[in-house]
């Protein structure tokens, strides 16, 4: 009776396993994706409040204009689209990762 639920627990389930991978997949991506929203709008919100001070006004504007620039190169014209888009791209790498590590877990496990 022991020896059964030692096996048990060593020996998973297909379907257990593939919950744990969606689990991980679905954590994965949405920390992934709020990781550069949360960056790049913490940037612009400290230069956007460094924009307040007047001798740095100029500073901060030149900034703005590079950081909004560089989004808008991403978005094809819209620096919120391009925002998106890098998320999104984070988000898909990030994915690929998690997956490639999963599968490395397995293989490494089962030998």
């Amino acid at each position: 009776m022991q020896l059964s639920r030692t096996l048990a627990g060593v020996f998973a389930s297909p379907m257990s396993t593939l919950m744990n991978l969606l689990r991980s997949l679905l954590i994965t991506s949405i920390l992934s994706f709020l990781a550069p929203l949360l960056c790049i709008g913490t940037l612009l919100s400290c230069l956007l409040i460094v924009k307040l001070v007047p001798p740095l006004e100029s500073l901060s504007q030149i900034g703005l204009d590079q950081l909004l620039g560089f989004l808008t190169v991403f978005g094809t014209g819209s620096a919120v689209r391009g925002l998106l888009i890098i998320s999104g791209v984070s988000s898909i790498v990030s994915i690929l990762f998690d997956t490639y590590t999963f599968y490395r877990y397995q293989i490494l496990r089962d030998s």
